[in-house]
C-alpha cells in the first residue's frame, strides 16, 4: 500500500485515477476545493491550489500525481506548500509540440508553441520546466485525446448523441484525418507502472499505437450505441470546431518508451464501449457544445 496524493479528483481524468489508485489498495488523498463529489474511498484535503496555506505542511506521501497542474506557478504552489514526496508524475499534454515538428512526435523533440492549443501548450511546456528543475526525478506524461468513462468533455459523447438520435454524421471533409487517443484506464496502469519500476527514463509519450481517421472513430462510436453510421462529408465549412469536436490537426505521437513498459493498451471498439455504458447513465454530466444546433442549421440537407 502506498499513500498517495491526486491533485483534483472530482472531473474525468483525477476523478478516475483517484478511485483506481483507491481500487488498488492505496491510501489516496484528494486536493480540491471540495465544491463536488468526491472520489470513493479518497480522503479530501481541502484547499485552492492556487492559496495553500499550510494544509500541505508536514505531510508527506509516497507519491503524488498531479493532474490539475496547467502552469508553472500551479507547480510551484504545491512544491512550495512543504509536502514532502518521493514520486511526483505530472499529466501533462501533447499539445506541448509544435505543429511544425516532424512526426511523430517523440520525446526529446523540439517543444513550442502550437497554433492549435496555444496558451494550453506553452502553460504546459513552463509546468513542465520548472518542474524538471525543482525536481529532477520527476515523472511526465504527454498524452493525446484522452477518453473512457468520467469524460466531461463533449467527444465521444457527441457522437453518441448523434447515434442515439439516428441521426446522419457530418465528417470534416473526406474523415480521413487522424487522431490519437488512450483510454484513462490505460493512462493509470502505466502510472502504477512507473511507480512500481521507476523507469530511467522520466519523459514519456502516452496513447494507443495507431491513430485512427474520424472516420473509424465515428463508426466505433456508434456501433458502441448499437447503431450504424451514415456518414456525410462536408466540405465547405470553414470552422471544424463548429460541428465537430476536434480541431483540424493531424498528429501522431511516438510511444515506444510506453510500450516498453506496457506492451498492450485497450483495443478502442473496447474503450468506446465502456465509454458508451458510462455515458447512457450520466449524460448530464457532460460540458455539451452546441454542434448539433449548428449542423442543423447551417450544414444539414
Amino acid at each position: 500500500m502506498q499513500s498517495i496524493l491526486i491533485t483534483g479528483g472530482t472531473v474525468f481524468v483525477s476523478k478516475y485515477v483517484a478511485e483506481y489508485f483507491v481500487k488498488q489498495g492505496n491510501q489516496v488523498c484528494v486536493l480540491n476545493r471540495n465544491s463536488r463529489k468526491q472520489p470513493a474511498g479518497a480522503t479530501l484535503i481541502q484547499a485552492d491550489r492556487h492559496s495553500l496555506g499550510d494544509v500541505l505542511k508536514g505531510k508527506s506521501f509516497d507519491a503524488i500525481i498531479d493532474v490539475s497542474a496547467y502552469t508553472a506557478e500551479d507547480v510551484t504552489h504545491l512544491l512550495d506548500s512543504g509536502v514532502s514526496f518521493r514520486e511526483y508524475v505530472f499529466i501533462s499534454s501533447s499539445a506541448v509540440y509544435p505543429e511544425t515538428a516532424s512526426q511523430p512526435f517523440l520525446e526529446e523533440g523540439t517543444l513550442g508553441e502550437n497554433a492549435f492549443w496555444g496558451s494550453y501548450g506553452t502553460n504546459k511546456i513552463a509546468a513542465e520546466q520548472v518542474l524538471q528543475e525543482r525536481v529532477p526525478h520527476a515523472y511526465i506524461l504527454r498524452p493525446p485525446y484522452l477518453y473512457g468513462p468520467y469524460n466531461n468533455v463533449y467527444r465521444e459523447g457527441f457522437v453518441f448523441d448523434c447515434a442515439i438520435a439516428d441521426r446522419k454524421f457530418y465528417l470534416p471533409k473526406d474523415g480521413e484525418m487522424k487522431l490519437q487517443f488512450f483510454h484513462v484506464a490505460d493512462l493509470c496502469r502505466l502510472i502504477k507502472v512507473i511507480l512500481e519500476q521507476k523507469p530511467n527514463q522520466h519523459i514519456f509519450n502516452v496513447g494507443n499505437e495507431q491513430p485512427v481517421s474520424i472516420r473509424e472513430w465515428v463508426q466505433l462510436c456508434y456501433a458502441a450505441a448499437g447503431r450504424q453510421a451514415e456518414c456525410v462529408p462536408v466540405y465547405e465549412e470553414p470552422e471544424q470546431r463548429a460541428y465537430f469536436p476536434f480541431y483540424e490537426y493531424e498528429y501522431a505521437l511516438d510511444v515506444t518508451r510506453q510500450k516498453q513498459l506496457m506492451p498492450t493498451t485497450i483495443p478502442l471498439k473496447e474503450g468506446l464501449e465502456e465509454a458508451f455504458r458510462w455515458y447512457e447513465q450520466h449524460m448530464d454530466e457532460v460540458n455539451k457544445r452546441p454542434y448539433l444546433s449548428y449542423i442543423d442549421e447551417k450544414i444539414a440537407e
